[in-house]
C-alpha cells in the first residue's frame, strides 16, 4: 500500500519547521549549562567564547599571523552558592608577545571606552574546563566577575580587552553584537 500526502496537509508542517529554524538561527553562540560530574557543580557558559579582534592591526599575511583574544562568562553554581568569572584566552600571532596575563594589571576590560581592571582568580577544579583554548600556544586565565559586571557588559555597545605586551598595550574589540550574546546568556541564567 502506498502512502499519499496531500500538499495541503504537509504545508502547515513545513511552515512550522521553517519558523522553528528561523527562531533558532539568531546566533551561533548560545548559552549552555553542564553538570560537572567531579564536583556536582552546575557550570553555565556560552557554547563557544566571544572572539575579539586586534584593533588597528595590519591585515594578516602568509608571513604575519594576527593576534586574537577570546572571552567567555562562567557561572559556577555549587548547590545555590553562585560565583562568576570571565575566561580569557589570548592567542598571539607573530605580531606581539604577551606578558603573563595573570599578572596584576596585565588585562583590562573596556566597556564603552571605560576601563575596568580585572583581577585573576583560581577557578574551581572541574572535570572539564568551561571553555577550551583556541590556540595551544595561547595564554588562558580566569578573572573575577559579578552579576553587575556581566550586566554592564551586556549593556555596553563596545566591549574590548587591553592586554599588556611588553611596554605596549594591545587593544582587542568584540563584534558589535557581543552585547546581545551576553544578554541571551544572562537571560538563560535567569537574570
Amino acid at each position: 500500500m502506498r502512502a499519499f500526502f496531500r500538499l495541503e496537509s504537509v504545508l502547515p508542517i513545513l511552515a512550522a519547521a521553517s519558523l522553528l529554524a528561523a527562531c533558532g538561527g539568531e546566533s551561533s553562540i548560545k548559552p549552555s549549562e553542564v553538570l560537572d560530574e567531579r564536583t556536582g557543580m552546575t557550570v553555565g557558559t556560552l557554547d563557544k567564547p566571544i572572539e575579539l579582534v586586534q584593533g588597528a592591526a595590519a591585515p594578516p599575511t602568509a608571513e604575519r599571523r594576527a593576534s586574537y583574544a577570546y572571552l567567555g562568562p562562567v557561572e559556577w553554581d555549587n548547590m545555590g552558592n553562585i560565583t562568576y568569572g570571565l575566561w580569557i584566552h589570548v592567542a598571539p600571532g607573530n605580531d606581539w608577545r604577551f606578558e603573563d596575563i595573570k599578572a596584576p594589571g596585565a588585562v583590562r576590560l573596556s566597556l564603552d571606552s571605560a576601563a575596568t581592571p580585572l583581577s585573576p582568580i583560581e577557578p574551581p577544579a572541574l572535570a572539564r574546563a568551561p571553555y577550551q583554548p583556541v590556540a595551544s600556544w595561547g595564554a588562558t586565565a580566569y578573572f573575577g566577575a559579578d552579576l553587575e559586571l556581566l550586566r554592564r557588559m551586556a549593556a555596553s555597545d563596545r566591549i574590548g580587552l587591553d592586554v599588556k605586551a611588553g611596554d605596549s598595550v594591545v587593544h582587542f574589540t568584540a563584534a558589535p553584537d557581543a552585547h546581545e550574546t551576553l544578554l541571551r546568556y544572562l537571560h538563560a541564567r535567569g537574570y
